[in-house]
């Protein structure tokens, strides 16, 4: 009897731990989101325009929820065409991620969609459609996950200050799958309506003209530092708002997410310092600067003061181009404006970029180390660091730079976040015992082309990369690139090497800009596949990632069909994009048409006089870019030309070979390489023996406007030609062909 109640006493703390265990179990708050997702009418530029809404509004709905919840997500699909929805930054089963074709079929229209998951994690985040280009119109607002007041690491006095959801967006008129296509199609219209051409007429006019022709030596494009031009930026889904419940001597938590598609913004408020306290939903030491550029798909938590006085105080967002900004004013009383930051000096930056660009298209890191955002390569572009620039620029010469004469802080007064500033508040550091897995990448890719990629290769062109549970796996990513790219990793955070220590901050997106080498690692803990890539979404869309997935995990059920799934994943960077061109002219007609993706591209060109004497050609190429600047093609090619010639008249090439332009039905084999000044020499060899050698350069850029392009051949076949921009598909021409005389006209593009 005495052994019985001795055992029942030893059995009781288990019976407690089971029945707290259970209660909590019970009590756990589930909390159900309902999510329709319509097409709708939007009017932000005074055009209205295709989007799509969630529950009636943009952004998205902001979804709150207090860590140890769970949620419950219900996506009402109303659109006509598939969706999904990625939980960004969030710690969850691999099933749950959102990314279509990878861990879950695509939403088909008109069902619904449950995404259900345990809230085990705090912080600011969002979500977004990783179906195509839907984030762009729309698909995008806040995650937010709150502290419990009992958590060990609730901050009094940041914690529990009153805060307000912020998710920064842009806006564009055109439809986002027209954007892509431009991009890829090496259109400068987004410069002229930028107002960033760099052309020779305004390289003259700077005292850049060397500049310029240095550039297009090296065979680069005008300098730039985003792609798209945007006809909003919002703050919230409003240009300009105010938030008047607050007054002076408040302090208010902004949790600021970057919900743009390849937009940066600058952040600055008029009220005082911004004071840094999170990143990407983690803590960090609080650290008080003046401003800070968010990446695309970051997030940061700041607190700013509202000042004791009645006036509302402007927090201004502004792109990174600084073609543009959003305001919102925080408190009541009369405005107090942020200085706007003045336009960008672009031919210091391109000045900048001749001295790094090698003439075999690699950069030249002059001896440059890992920054974490210290060394901005951009800074020379900037008035308020540089003054006239001189303090850098001047010492392209042939000087080796300095990771000192990038670092605007060490340049100016003005103290500006860099990723070195980051300190976790706590050990961040990964299981010592665990395996180590080194992984390297450079950043690659091309503006001509509008090619970004991994080692050059885009996602198509690889296989997943395999990582075994438990182990470190650490990453070394070189930038090698003339863009910055936001690299985002799902499903896990990982530790930026910053020097801090044990205390380096956890990210799930790093900023890489040019030149620059960062190193990263996290603990594999999470079994799947898990996409890892740039967060501009024209970057992805275009190739620019990979897939990590661990070994023998179990398959996921939600891919059944798993050759279909990869081969509609790998759809998007294979996409074809069209282009034509034609000119209708008082001496004939030319035009072109071109389909072209990654790798390939089959084009078509076609010339119509209006006489027997001019005649009719039409020359059409498939070929294949190779190597990481893509400036080899080899192609074949096939030429149909007719055109009468007078009685015994024969005409010979330069080669003395007899020109067949009366009739011509001929396969060839060629070569295209771009030169340098970016002229393209075109080497094609016929089934007759003929041999034909072309240069030709199109889209010379004379002035903002006016574009020049040339031809010449060993035919004897020459053209010159001037084309001024009147519109995106319109304009006026005249040019002179060697076969067809003098002509003016209209030209139209698409």
């Amino acid at each position: 009897m005495k052994n019985k109640k001795i055992k029942n006493i030893q059995l009781l703390p288990t019976a407690i731990i089971l029945l707290f265990l259970s209660q909590s179990i019970f009590a756990q708050k589930i909390v159900r989101y309902d999510l329709y997702v319509h097409d709708t009418i939007v009017n932000f530029s005074g055009k209205p325009k295709h989007a799509i809404a969630v529950n009636g509004q943009i952004p998205m709905p902001t979804l709150t929820f207090t860590e140890g919840d769970t949620a419950e997500i219900y996506v009402h699909n109303m659109l006509n065409e598939e969706t999904s929805l990625h939980w960004h930054g969030l710690f969850l089963p691999n099933n749950q991620d959102g990314v279509p074709y990878l861990t879950q079929m695509p939403i088909k229209p008109n069902t619904t969609h449950l995404y259900k998951f345990p809230i085990i994690q705090h912080g600011t985040h969002w979500y977004h459609s990783h179906t195509g280009l839907q984030e762009q119109i729309g698909m995008y607002g806040n995650f937010v996950m709150l502290k419990k007041s009992t958590d060990l690491t609730f901050r009094k006095g940041i914690d529990d200050l009153p805060s307000v959801p912020i998710v920064l967006s842009e806006w564009t008129d055109m439809k986002p799958e027209n954007v892509h296509r431009l991009l890829h199609n090496a259109t400068d219209w987004f410069a002229i309506q930028k107002g960033t051409t760099q052309s020779y007429a305004e390289a003259i006019q700077q005292g850049h003209f060397k500049t310029k022709v240095t550039n297009e030596w090296k065979r680069m494009n005008a300098m730039d530092v985003s792609d798209v031009y945007y006809n909003k930026f919002l703050i919230n889904g409003k240009n300009e708002s105010q938030l008047s419940q607050f007054k002076g001597g408040d302090k208010v938590r902004l949790r600021i997410s970057n919900g743009g598609a390849s937009t940066y913004f600058w952040l600055n408020y008029a009220g005082s310092k911004i004071t840094v306290v999170a990143n990407d939903g983690n803590d960090v030491e609080p650290v008080v600067v003046d401003r800070l550029l968010i990446a695309v798909s970051e997030t940061y938590d700041i607190i700013v003061t509202i000042p004791a006085n009645k006036t509302a105080y402007e927090f201004l967002v502004t792109s990174e181009d600084r073609t543009k900004s959003a305001s919102l004013y925080l408190g009541n009383g009369i405005k107090q404006l942020v200085s706007p930051l003045p336009k960008l000096k672009y031919f210091e930056g391109m000045k900048m970029m001749n001295g790094m660009m090698k003439m075999n298209g690699d950069l030249d890191d002059m001896g440059m180390s890992m920054s974490y955002n210290q060394m901005d390569m951009n800074v020379v572009m900037y008035p308020e660091i540089t003054g006239d620039a001189k303090k850098v620029s001047d010492k392209m010469g042939g000087m080796k730079m300095t990771e000192d004469d990038y670092n605007s802080n060490k340049l100016s007064e003005i103290v500006t976040l860099n990723y070195a500033m980051l300190k976790s508040p706590t050990k961040t550091t990964l299981p010592k015992d665990a395996p180590v897995k080194e992984l390297k990448f450079e950043l690659t890719g091309n503006m001509n082309r509008y090619v970004w990629s991994l080692d050059n290769k885009v996602v198509s062109e690889t296989d997943k990369i395999l990582i075994k549970k438990g182990e470190n796996v650490r990453i070394t990513i070189y930038n090698g690139s003339m863009m910055r790219h936001p690299i985002h990793l799902h499903g896990h955070d990982f530790r930026i090497i910053n020097g801090q220590g044990e205390y380096a901050p956890l990210k799930n997106i790093i900023d890489i800009m040019p030149m620059e080498t960062d190193v990263l690692e996290f603990n594999a803990n999470v079994e799947g596949d898990w996409f890892f890539h740039c967060h501009i979404l024209y970057h992805m869309m275009a190739g620019m990632g990979r897939v990590f997935t661990y070994q023998n995990q179990a398959a996921n059920p939600l891919i059944p069909n798993l050759k279909l799934a990869q081969r509609k994943l790998f759809a998007d960077d294979r996409m074809f994009h069209f282009m034509a061109e034609n000119d209708f002219a008082t001496n004939g007609n030319d035009g072109m048409a071109m389909l072209s993706n990654t790798r390939w591209s089959l084009g078509s060109e076609w010339r119509l006089g209006y006489h027997n004497s001019h005649g009719y050609e039409t020359e059409t190429h498939i070929g294949r870019y190779i190597g990481k600047m893509q400036w080899l093609m080899p192609f074949i090619g096939f030429d149909w030309r007719y055109r009468k010639l007078g009685h015994n008249v024969v005409e010979k090439n330069i080669f003395k070979q007899t020109n067949t332009k009366d009739n011509r039905t001929q396969f060839s084999l060629g070569l295209q390489y771009t030169l340098p000044m970016l002229l393209i020499l075109q080497t094609e060899i016929y089934h007759d023996g003929n041999l034909r050698v072309q240069f030709m350069r199109d889209d010379i850029s004379l002035s903002k406007r006016l574009r020049m392009r040339l031809m010449w051949n060993t035919d004897k076949e020459y053209m010159a030609g001037l084309r001024y921009i009147i519109k995106r598909n319109f304009g006026v021409t005249t040019h002179y062909d060697s076969d067809m005389g003098l002509g003016f006209g209209v030209g139209l593009n698409y």
